[in-house]
Parts: structure tokens; C-alpha cells; sequence
């Protein structure tokens, strides 16, 4: 159980990593706006730092990955498809918060302390959220 535990924290570790990433390269590149920019990459980087958290670090989460046999590896119609800067924003931090949430409810089954750093990440990524919607 462990192993399938571990699969649902590594997928929605990078989840959320990338969707950052993403949201921090518009911020950057495409409103050329340093502060946003620096919150994207702080809010990237304090959940890299989670995984210092959990019992296994990062060998034993990543050591639970299983790509070749994920059923949820296609893509969806609607991932194919994104009509500007602003649809790919959107996208991306609505993938963040449903992954933060996500690490929240399943770290709970391991240590409530992550779990509630998780909530605060969510919380500061809406926060975030709402600071790069103002700005389209």
C-alpha cells in the first residue's frame, strides 16, 4: 500500500511543480513581472522542499513511480487544445490547486504536519492565482 501511497504523492509532487513552472514563465516572460515571477518559483520551490517531509525522500517516492503501467497516462481532448497565454495560465494553476489539494488529503495518511504545510501552499497558490488573473 505504501508503494501506491508514494505513486499519488511523486504524481502530484510534480503536478503541482510543473504547473508552477508554467504559471512562473508566463509571469516572467510574458508579463515581465519580477515579483509574480519570484512568488511562482518560492511557492516551486517550498514544495520541493516537502518531500524532505516525508519518511522515504525523494529515492523512496520516486523508487514507487511506475509510468509504463499508469492507467491515466493518455491525454485528454481538452489538454490538447489551449487558445492563448491566458487558457494555459488558467489551466495550470487549476492543475497546482487540485494537486496541492490532493498531497494534503493523501499526506495526512503519513504526517498531519505535511498535510497542513500543504493546506498553507494551497492557500498562498490561490492567493497567487488571484494576483496573475488580475494582471490579464
Amino acid at each position: 500500500m505504501k508503494d501506491k501511497l508514494y505513486r499519488i504523492i511523486d504524481a502530484n509532487l510534480n503536478r503541482s511543480r510543473e504547473g508552477l513552472r508554467v504559471c512562473e514563465e508566463i509571469a516572467r516572460f510574458v508579463l515581465d513581472d519580477a515579483s509574480l515571477t519570484r512568488e511562482f518559483k518560492g511557492l516551486r520551490h517550498c514544495i520541493s522542499d516537502c518531500i524532505k517531509l516525508y519518511p522515504a525522500k525523494l529515492r523512496g517516492i520516486i523508487s514507487a513511480r511506475d509510468p509504463e503501467n499508469d492507467v491515466g497516462r493518455g491525454r485528454q481532448a481538452i489538454e490538447r487544445k489551449r487558445s492563448g497565454w491566458k487558457d494555459v495560465s488558467i489551466a495550470n494553476m487549476e492543475r497546482v490547486k487540485e494537486s496541492l489539494r490532493v498531497l494534503e488529503e493523501f499526506s495526512k495518511l503519513i504526517d498531519g504536519k505535511i498535510a497542513d504545510k500543504f493546506k498553507r501552499l494551497r492557500f498562498k497558490a490561490y492567493d497567487t492565482e488571484k494576483k496573475l488573473v488580475s494582471r490579464f
